[in-house]
């Protein structure tokens, strides 16, 4: 993450009093707010623009973790807030809950489904026949062969637990790793570079410009109620 998007995250989780993993990863949750006996997990974003950037490359994997009740936070800052020094010339931030951010989401899940389908699919064509035209005929395929197919997609431990004779791979489990690896790639181009959040998703939404503490466990409790009440409603 670069210095200047780190000082902003490190800002909003102290303004809206957040916990942050010690272990978080890259790909793991921002930060999270506990509140009423829930842990509600968010994703922070900032920006000096008007739209705000999003991930690399978005694909299946952020679908489900955006959709797996995803709270979000956005703070935007001056023009002149790129630098690190400048980090707290914020303007306001905006709270989005999870069906807040739903119609975005769909989106662009939209726009990759035809991609993601056929990664689904297409896997299931790979055969026994195609592996002997990669790999050559073999009783048994050692774990050379099944790291020419997977490469670094896998762990050394990911290698040892794949295994399903004493040597290697049998034909059979090498075929599923053909498939595994023939997914794998399909996916690598069911993405979007970096899809952004348009300005003008954002006129609708509050803008939070003073006690923001307080004021997301409001929104964040508004949200829970507005749950609650329509499962009651269906019930």
């Amino acid at each position: 993450m670069p210095v200047q998007d780190d000082a902003r995250e490190n800002q909003m989780v102290q303004l809206f009093n957040l916990a942050v993993p010690e272990d978080r990863g890259r790909g793991d949750i921002d930060a999270y707010l506990n509140i009423d006996g829930r842990v509600v997990p968010f994703e922070l974003k900032s920006t000096t623009s008007g739209s705000v950037s999003t991930v690399r490359d978005f694909g299946p994997d952020h679908i489900r973790k955006w959709r797996d009740g995803l709270h979000w936070l956005f703070a935007f800052y001056n023009p002149d807030g790129t630098k690190l020094k400048y980090c707290t010339k914020l303007k306001y931030c905006t709270y989005a809950s999870p069906d807040d951010m739903e119609p975005w989401i769909a989106a662009r899940e939209r726009y990759v489904l035809p991609d993601i389908r056929l990664a689904d699919s297409l896997p299931a064509l790979v055969t026994r026949d195609m592996v002997e035209t990669i790999l050559g005929r073999k009783d048994t395929y050692a774990r050379e062969d099944a790291r020419w197919v997977m490469k670094n997609q896998w762990r050394a431990a990911d290698y040892r637990e794949q295994q399903d004779v004493a040597d290697g791979y049998s034909p059979e489990r090498m075929t599923e790793i053909l498939q595994q690896r023939a997914r794998y790639v399909i996916l690598r181009g069911a993405t979007l570079n970096n899809p952004h959040i348009e300005a003008g998703y954002f006129d609708r939404f509050e803008r939070i410009t003073e006690e923001h503490a307080r004021r997301v466990r409001e929104l964040v409790r508004g949200y829970f109620a507005k749950a609650a009440a329509t499962d009651d409603a269906t019930a």
